[in-house]
């Protein structure tokens, strides 16, 4: 184990009896809220330093194995014995490791929390907004496979069926932690329908994961920031369509950012529809701007979620995915537009996890 995560561990052990007299304190308990933190973080802290103290005690059996088996005066079956303590206790000690590792990676209490899935067209034209639509199908597939539940919020179709922007809310278990890596830049490679001469293009689309805002830290919305227009909506929905202003579009004022949603034929449903992306649609502008400061001395493992980052490439010619923040290359495109994203999601979660270990080592 390095120095650096053995120093910490060692200060957690001292927290520990921190939190332990706290708890035992009459003055925190009759603070219900601030009993629940301290407990919280005590039974986490408990965690691990049982098993450092495991990790600890295993070293020690392993000390006396080897000098069991250094002794001269120890006869076979002795060193027998001590040679498979050896074995039995160094397997423990990288199994006691792995899970001290995997306990202090630290863990965004985001990545449960449900998720804005935004897809928009990009360069391309026609083109690009169809990839969108193969985008949201790809996403909707995996979403059915794992059992989320997926709200259309809103959309702008486009004239050939594909979409110049489509937000989806997705929720179910660690949603926005399964997806949060979907963001950036995505370039397709084909030859599109409207091509007559079957060369390749190459057209992109930009897609935004953003953790719904919990209730307790959602962002406040002043209502003298927010310009609400009211507008008749287009595409389907029969005769009501044409009759009702029920659409609505809301700017923020302070920043420029515009939540739009016509889909419901009840006004005040677009409305909070609206108001929840745009809320959204701040908070990550506000975890994007904070992450860029954060990021600012070394490039992020797997991206910064900038949306001009040209995360992945779908090249449907050679039938091969590419994701260019993890040199992950897969030939089976056609599976992964049907909604097989376990592998790539699973390596970009690998990823970075082993960033945020090396961090953990290095004292980062």
């Amino acid at each position: 184990m390095k120095p650096a995560l053995r120093q910490q561990l060692e200060r957690l052990g001292l927290r520990l009896a921190e939190l332990d007299a706290s708890l035992s304190d009459p003055a925190v308990a009759s603070d219900i809220e601030r009993w629940r933190e301290l407990a919280r973080e005590q039974a986490e802290a408990a965690k691990l330093v049982g098993l450092f103290r495991q990790y600890l005690q295993r070293e020690s059996d392993l000390a006396a194995a080897r000098e069991m088996a250094a002794d001269p005066a120890s006869d076979a079956e002795l060193l027998a014995m001590a040679r498979e303590e050896q074995d039995t206790a160094l397997a423990d000690l990288q199994r006691l490791q792995a899970e001290v590792q995997a306990a202090l990676i630290p863990r965004d209490p985001d990545d449960a929390r449900p998720a804005f899935l935004e897809i928009r067209a990009g360069t391309g034209g026609d083109e690009s907004a169809l990839f969108a639509a193969d985008l949201a199908r790809m996403y909707l597939r995996h979403a059915e496979a794992q059992g989320w539940k997926v709200e259309l919020m809103s959309e702008s179709a486009s004239d050939l069926g594909g979409f110049k922007e489509v937000v989806y809310r997705v929720e179910g278990e660690q949603v926005y932690g399964r997806l949060r890596h979907e963001s950036g830049g995505h370039r397709v490679q084909r030859v599109p329908i409207t091509e007559s001469q079957g060369r390749i293009h190459t057209s992109a689309c930009t897609v935004a994961v953003m953790p719904e805002p919990d209730e307790a830290a959602e962002v406040t919305l002043n209502p003298a920031d927010l310009r609400i227009d009211t507008f008749r909506a287009s595409g389907a929905g029969g005769q009501h369509i044409n009759k009702t202003d029920s659409a609505i579009r809301i700017t923020h004022l302070p920043t420029g950012l515009v939540a739009e949603c016509q889909d419901d034929r009840s006004q005040h449903r677009n409305k909070a529809k609206a108001m929840a992306v745009l809320a959204a649609r701040l908070r990550d502008k506000e975890r994007q701007e904070r992450a860029s400061a954060e990021a600012a001395a070394r490039k992020s493992l797997v991206g910064s979620g900038d949306r001009s980052d040209r995360i992945r490439t779908y090249n449907f010619p050679q039938g091969r995915l590419t994701d260019h923040r993890i040199n992950l290359t897969l030939y089976r495109l056609q599976a992964v537009m049907d909604g097989d994203l376990t592998e790539v999601l699973d390596a970009l979660a690998a990823a970075r996890a082993a960033e945020q270990l090396q961090a953990l080592e290095t004292g980062g």
